[in-house]
């Protein structure tokens, strides 16, 4: 299936990446331990969540939700969007278009 796009593609993995940090705590999501994810560098961090967001973008092509943790991302190709909806009622929308 894969995910369609239009706008560039460093743009999408940027906001995704963004999206993906507010995910409490996003670094479970990297079998990361607490002190573990303190103790990377800014820079570190961010490459980590960065290839994070790569693995969501293309897992979204062939499953069209994922749940991380207790949040839900979903590809919604009639809308043209990723839609990361928070546990804690949040909704964050990453055009693809």
């Amino acid at each position: 299936m894969g995910v369609k796009f239009a706008r560039e593609y460093e743009d999408i993995i940027a906001e995704l990446t963004k999206a993906l940090e507010q995910l409490e705590p996003c670094y479970t999501l990297l079998d990361m331990e607490e002190q573990d994810w303190l103790g990377l560098a800014p820079e570190e961090q961010q490459e980590c969540l960065r290839t994070l967001a790569d693995d969501v973008f293309y897992g979204l092509g062939t499953e069209a939700v994922m749940e991380l943790g207790q949040d839900v991302l979903s590809y919604e190709p009639d809308k043209h969007i990723i839609k990361v909806a928070y546990s804690n009622g949040v909704t964050q929308i990453v055009r693809l278009i």
